[in-house]
């Protein structure tokens, strides 16, 4: 890992599988500074900890279709085990599991790049609404707007009555 406080490489990490944002295993030990055997290893000797809204494995479609999105998972296309996915929650409980600096500031670096990840997702939400609105407003306005030059092409379009000559005319 570049630097622990390194966000931009937690969140370019951070994966949406099943409507969660995830870590996978393999990418946590390597940023936890151990390997993935030892990370689920400790996992399994805790795993009362970690509910399936926490850490779940992914099936062997997901598993494919992250091989054939990312080249960095080409490695998993021959494996036999499918990756342990955790949740912001089972990240904060791997806290609880493993231990030492190195995983404190870890888990501080991940718990901020959440917390980042969060605020730009309600910002956009955010926009979205207002730009909801806007689109509302402007309908509205497109709709007076519409009424106004109807009203202009009616007063055009009304049949200007033949003016009377003054004077008097031949019968006829």
């Amino acid at each position: 890992m570049k630097s622990l406080g390194d966000k931009v490489l937690i969140k370019e990490k951070m994966l949406c599988i099943r409507g969660n944002r995830i870590l996978l295993d393999r990418d946590l030990a390597q940023l936890y500074g151990v390997t993935t055997k030892a990370l689920n290893q400790a996992v399994k000797r805790n795993i009362r900890r970690f509910p399936d809204d926490f850490m779940f494995r992914l099936t062997e479609s997901e598993t494919r279709e992250l091989v054939t999105v990312c080249d960095r998972f080409k490695r998993l296309k021959h494996s036999v085990a499918t990756p342990a996915a955790f949740t912001e929650q089972g990240i904060a409980m791997l806290s609880s599991v493993l231990s030492g600096e190195r995983a404190i500031q870890v888990n501080i670096a991940i718990m901020r790049a959440f917390v980042e990840l969060r605020k730009i997702m309600n910002f956009h939400k955010n926009l979205v609404y207002k730009l909801n609105q806007l689109e509302g407003k402007m309908d509205k306005h497109d709709a007076e707007i519409r009424a106004i030059f109807e009203a202009i092409q009616q007063l055009v379009s009304i049949p200007d009555k033949p003016k009377r000559q003054i004077g008097f005319h031949k019968a006829g």
